[in-house]
């Protein structure tokens, strides 16, 4: 029953260190407004996860989605609903970042 319990707690123990070591996620929040992507220059790690949490405030403007060349993401943005974009780890550099139509735009800046 003893060495039970100790494989169980030293099994706990090794799982806690894993997820100690895994990388924080940077969660960036971006608002479309009538002045488009807001904030459109951001600055993050790299070498960490990112996650993009976009909505759309707006019917003003042709953002209606989100492309991000790079990480061939193309995902369309519902007005008043916030749009989770996972980009995993980013290495240094910059993304870009647009609406459909590539009028509106922003960047990720990776240092």
């Amino acid at each position: 029953m003893k060495a039970t319990i100790l494989l169980f707690s030293s099994l706990l123990a090794i799982g806690s260190v894993h997820a100690a070591d895994a990388p924080k996620s940077q969660v960036i929040d971006v608002t479309v407004t009538e002045k488009g992507f807001e904030p459109s220059s951001i600055d993050l790690k790299s070498g960490q996860p990112v996650v993009l949490k976009v909505t759309r405030k707006t019917d003003s403007t042709c953002a209606t989605e989100i492309q991000i060349p790079s990480k061939k993401v193309k995902k369309d943005l519902p007005l008043n609903e916030t749009v989770s974009i996972d980009l995993g780890k980013v290495k240094k550099g910059d993304l870009n970042f647009a609406c459909g139509m590539n009028m509106i735009k922003g960047q990720l800046h990776v240092k």
